[in-house]
Formats: C-alpha cells, structure tokens, sequence
C-alpha cells in the first residue's frame, strides 16, 4: 500500500469529481459505486429522456468540472442551460429582486443548469481516460458491506464480493444516508420541515431568457429553473422547457401528487402568477420530503466526510451540489498543502483533516440555517402576519436599490 491511496465509497458527482482531481494530481485513489457499470448505449438511452431534475452549477463549480475535463464533455452534449440572471420575488410579485446581466449581447452567465445524469456521463467519460488510468481504479457494481480501522494505516473496506482494499484515507461520499458516517458513528443534526417538493418539467408559453426565476410563496418556494433544449422542435422554439421544484406542506403536497397532470400544471402556473404564462406540458412529475442535516463531525482518524454524506440543505438556493464541490476543492487543496509541506510523508494526516472541517463546517452550517431562516421567513403562519409581510417587502425593496449589494449577491450565488 502506498501511502497516500485514498480510497473513495460513492461514486456520485462529489465523489468522481475528486477522484478525477486526485488521479490528475497523480495521487493513488480507488473510487467504489455500488451503481452498476454502463456502457455508451446505456447511457444515451437514458440520456434520451428529459430529467425534470436540475443542479444549478455556480461558476465555482463549473470551474471544477473544467479543471478535472469532465465541463467539455458538457459542453460538447449542448445539455446545459445557462442563465444570466436570477429573479426573486414574493406573493403577488411584490418586494422583486433582479440580479445579474440583463445585456443579452454581451451575458455574462451566473451559472448552468445541468441535468443530474448529464454530469454523470461527463464524468463517467473521463474517468475512463487513459491519461489517469495508471492513478485511479474504479470499481462500480459493488458495495462496502464492511470497514476496519487499522490503526496508523488506515482502514481495510470489504466488497460484497469479498474483495479487500487498504488505504491510508478513507472519504466517504455516499450520500445522505452514508454507510461511512454510520459505522464511523458519527452523529448527524437533522431538521425535518414538514414539506415536500413536488419536481417536474414544464413547456410555457414565453421563454424563460436566460432567467432563474423563485416565488418566496406562503406555501414555501416555487423555483422556475431553464432547462436545456433537447429535440430539434425544442432547438426551433428555445427557452421554453423548465425545471419545477415546488415546496409546499406535506399533506398539501401529497393530496396535488393524486391529481390529473393538467390540473397539477393549471395550480401550478397559478402560483407562479403566470409569470411565463400557461403551461401546455408537464413531465416527469415527482416528489421528494424536505429535511436538512448536518453531521456533528466531518472527520476521524483516517476518515472524512464529503458533499451530501457531511450535510445536507434545504433546496431553497440550489446550493447543495456547489457546497459539495467546494468540500472537493478544499480538501484537494489541505490534502496537497501538507503532503507537499511534509516532504511528501503526510497524507490525509490528523492535521489535515481538522484543516479541511475548520473551513467547510463553520460554512455549510451557515448556508444550511440561513437557507432555514428564510424558509420560515416567508413560509408558515407566522410568516403571514402583516408586519413580517410589510417589513420583508421594504427590505426586499431597499436591497434592489443598492447596486454593489446586488454585485455582491449575484458573485455569491455564482460562488466566485
């Protein structure tokens, strides 16, 4: 065993990203994803449908797509949906705010929309680069039923299959229901809201433009999010499809679920106020319950946690993808630092690790109640009551006047 192998379980958007980062670095990693392998065929019979779901990917983290060569992929697929601008505004449009680049000649994008799968197929493409292969193993269609601490090196894993693999480092981006963080016994803080979001895609009438649009509802969010352009009638009348992530309460939510398609579409460009007019399509209708987490610890020894396996947000912003990213992008960074600092000795050490918690979880924490904070804000009984009305929609106001406050906002939800 080497001693700076790193071993990755979850082999998700966080998890490739980082793999691809560190085989780049010519760090010895080995990323396991109990997804089965698919072949080309596979993956465009999938990608032949249209995913209602989108990640809204800042500038921050598209940089670290082109960074690992998986954003030119991207690029090349024509499946993504840039945006130049974000509106936000409450119930009956009062109180908007408008950030970014109105100039359509000259846009300067915030961001992209981006179907899940779409980076998956991205990064799926480089991961099986020759350039890398002689850094990164991959090791899909099993999963880690077992993981050993042993001491100073490291932890030994066991596959279903039997397989045992050593490493110095074990990082652990499975998700929200992690496998790592349980049998580290790591604890989580976890906040249920009460609601759910009702997910689709919509064809409008007028065309989105480019714009990331949020109703603050009552009810809880409504996001209009762009969403590519597929087909060739799509391509002939563009910027019509949209991303539908709709927070509502639980039994609210669920009694709509029960309901013909065109009624869930007719309540639903009601409660948009028919910003973009009527809606004569809608796809792909899910749903998914609203909770946040945090795990008390981001790390032990040996061991760290990344992306949705060390917390968890609300999708009030569609932060949650970017905040992950930017775990990737800190711990590559600590883990170099000090590796390269050390002589080339220390990988993954004690040190390191309290590096990388100390900057992210004081950071993701913060994201995750403010993302709670406004979402009791604007949502809930209490939220209704006319002073908390009037004194958001003056504030909301008196914040759309101040220009370089605006700047600040927008270079933010870019996350540059």
């Amino acid at each position: 065993m080497k001693n700076n192998h790193s071993l990755i379980i979850g082999g998700g958007i966080v998890g490739a990203t980082l793999a691809l980062k560190l085989a780049q670095a010519k760090r010895p990693v080995t990323l396991i994803d109990a997804a089965p392998d698919r072949d080309e065929a596979s993956w465009q019979e999938l990608l032949n449908q249209r995913d209602a779901r989108v990640y809204a990917l800042s500038l921050a983290s598209i940089g670290l797509l082109q960074e690992v060569g998986a954003w030119q992929n991207i690029q090349t697929s024509g499946r993504k949906a840039d945006y130049s601008q974000m509106q936000v505004w409450q119930l009956n449009g009062l109180g908007e705010l408008l950030f970014g680049d109105s100039d359509t000649e000259h846009l300067n994008i915030l961001g992209s929309m981006v179907e899940p799968l779409v980076i998956e197929h991205a990064l799926w493409q480089r991961l099986n680069d020759s350039d890398i292969s002689d850094y990164l193993t991959v090791i899909k269609g099993q999963k880690v039923v077992n993981m050993d601490w042993l001491g100073a090196e490291g932890y030994q894993v066991t596959l279903e299959n039997g397989e045992r693999i050593t490493a110095n480092l074990l990082i652990g981006a499975d998700g929200r229901g992690s496998f790592v963080r349980k049998h580290a016994a790591i604890e989580l803080d976890t906040l249920d809201y009460q609601q759910t979001a009702i997910c689709c895609a919509i064809h409008t009438a007028m065309p989105h433009l480019a714009t990331a649009r949020q109703a603050m509802l009552p009810t809880g969010t409504l996001a209009l999010l762009p969403l590519a352009d597929i087909t060739e009638e799509d391509k002939a009348r563009p910027q019509h499809w949209q991303s539908v992530v709709w927070t509502l309460p639980r039994n609210q939510a669920l009694a709509l679920l029960a309901e013909e398609p065109s009624y869930i579409a007719d309540k639903l460009a009601a409660a948009s106020n028919y910003e973009l007019g009527a809606i004569d399509k809608i796809e792909s209708i899910a749903s998914f319950p609203l909770t946040a987490q945090q795990a008390k610890s981001y790390i032990a020894d040996n061991l760290v946690l990344i992306g949705d396996a060390a917390h968890g947000v609300h999708p009030l912003a569609g932060q949650g993808l970017n905040l992950g990213m930017l775990d990737v992008k800190e711990l590559f960074a600590q883990l170099e630092y000090d590796y390269q600092r050390s002589g080339n000795s220390l990988w993954g050490s004690a040190q390191t690790l309290r590096t990388y918690e100390r900057l992210r979880r004081p950071h993701n924490s913060l994201m995750m109640h403010s993302f709670s904070a406004l979402n009791w804000l604007f949502a809930g009984s209490l939220a209704q009551m006319r002073p908390i009305q009037q004194i958001r929609s003056e504030g909301m106001y008196r914040v759309s006047k101040i220009k370089p406050l605006m700047r600040l906002f927008a270079n933010q939800a870019s996350g540059v």
